[in-house]
């Protein structure tokens, strides 16, 4: 069957929306001859909660993508959504060392490297802009911290699908897969921008690991999702005035760098 339609279309989609696309489900069927033209991909299936990733134990990847259940104990911290799993929660606590109840950038670099990854500073920030408290905007609280959390683990189920050889790295190839197969069709002159981002300079083929894959996803579908908001029939175009355009563009430019 072909895939032809370039974007995800989430049913409960949010401004700048952080969370991953699901995969397209492999027995789903696409949007109905008798529904309205829609551009933008039409899945409804998602991960259930709970689902967990494995891998070896020489895995690239570490425990950090693991879909925890809800657990039967009363959670240590009200501020966290109900049946948030107490890793979670110890996780934050320990580098919220004021007892404040928000951590900044550092202190979200430290909770997310014990567990599972480093991530660049760029990345955090950026996470930090799309996840963030209104009320706090340079910090996470204990509510943006769970969805984070479950954020990622999303995002690495997508990363350990396409990376075939479980290098812990993808390849442009395998980047553009990646993306087509989460409903994002893009145009190659855009996927080739998007990997130079990644390029050093040494001549060597350009593969992306863990940190930058979630920088370009959550770029994309941030972008994504604000275009979305202005094309309401979903026929792939919309009219902006200059202003609007820059005001949904520069965030994701300005926010993390």
């Amino acid at each position: 069957m072909a895939y032809s339609n370039r974007y995800n279309n989430n049913n409960n989609s949010q401004s700048y929306a952080p969370s991953a696309p699901s995969f397209p489900g492999e027995q789903s069927p696409y949007t109905s001859a008798s529904a309205a033209p829609n551009y933008y991909a039409h899945h409804s299936q998602s991960y259930p909660h709970g689902t967990t990733t494995t891998s070896s134990s020489n895995s690239a990847y570490g425990s950090y993508g693991q879909q925890y259940p809800p657990s039967s104990s009363s959670s240590s911290s009200s501020e966290f959504p109900a049946g948030t799993h107490p890793d979670v929660i110890r996780s934050f606590q320990t580098v919220d060392r004021d007892r404040s109840g928000f951590i900044d950038e550092n202190e979200l670099q430290q909770a997310l490297s014990s567990t599972y990854h480093r991530f660049s500073l760029r990345t955090i920030r950026l996470l930090i802009f799309l996840f963030k408290n209104p009320n706090a905007p340079l910090t996470i609280g204990p509510k943006e911290f769970a969805a984070l959390w479950t954020s990622l683990g999303q995002w690495q189920a997508i990363f350990q699908r396409y990376d075939k050889d479980r290098s812990g790295k993808i390849d442009s190839f395998e980047l553009r897969d990646a993306l087509y197969g989460i409903g994002y069709a893009i145009p190659a002159s855009i996927l080739q921008l998007l990997v130079s981002k990644y390029d050093d300079g040494s001549g060597r083929r350009v593969e992306l690991n863990f940190d930058s894959f979630v920088e370009c996803g959550l770029i994309l579908k941030g972008l994504t999702d604000k275009f979305k908001e202005k094309d309401r029939q979903c026929t792939g175009s919309a009219t902006l005035s200059y202003d609007t355009f820059m005001s949904m563009v520069i965030p994701f430019l300005v926010s993390y760098n």
